[in-house]
């Protein structure tokens, strides 16, 4: 475990993540999975976390294995098709991940992936987070419309809100 890590974790602060997705930044992301969600039947979640704490961060808890315990707390592999996906950004380490559901991740794959992190990075790395996790959840959606296109008025099977830890 490396005390620059650690550093970044312990000084994280709550009003960071505040001040970058305020209550506004929030409502356009959920209005953004509202309108994703209407062309497919797959479920998008969004979650982001300031800093890691505890036992996740006295264990060195890389932010794939993060992103996969919040999968799991979501309970987003728990949608009929299989075809839920997490955009999860852990803001401590400058890093986000796109965790799929055996559904949608058999169809999508790897490279699929890769590609939508890639349109997402650059808008992270100039400071417009919004900007990047509303491209992200666009280009989700595009790939679940395309394999799960919604055929009817079904019931959307998780919340839509973006999770803030």
């Amino acid at each position: 475990m490396g005390i620059k890590r650690i550093g970044r974790h312990l000084v994280e602060h709550r009003w960071r993540l505040r001040r970058i997705f305020p209550p506004a930044t929030l409502e356009r992301i959920e209005r953004a999975i509202k309108v994703g969600e209407a062309t497919h039947s797959g479920q998008v979640r969004f979650a982001v976390e300031g800093a890691l704490d505890g036992a996740s961060l006295l264990r060195n808890q890389p932010a794939r294995e993060r992103a996969l315990d919040i999968f799991s707390q979501l309970r987003i592999w728990d949608t009929v098709h299989n075809n839920g996906v997490l955009i999860y950004l852990l803001l401590a380490d400058h890093d986000f991940e796109i965790v799929a559901d055996r559904g949608i991740d058999a169809r999508v794959g790897h490279a699929g992936w890769e590609r939508i992190c890639l349109g997402m990075e650059s808008d992270f790395r100039a400071g417009d987070f919004e900007r990047g996790v509303i491209k992200g959840i666009e280009a989700v959606s595009r790939e679940l419309a395309r394999h799960f296109p919604r055929s009817s008025g079904g019931p959307n099977e998780l919340p839509d809100a973006p999770v803030v830890i």
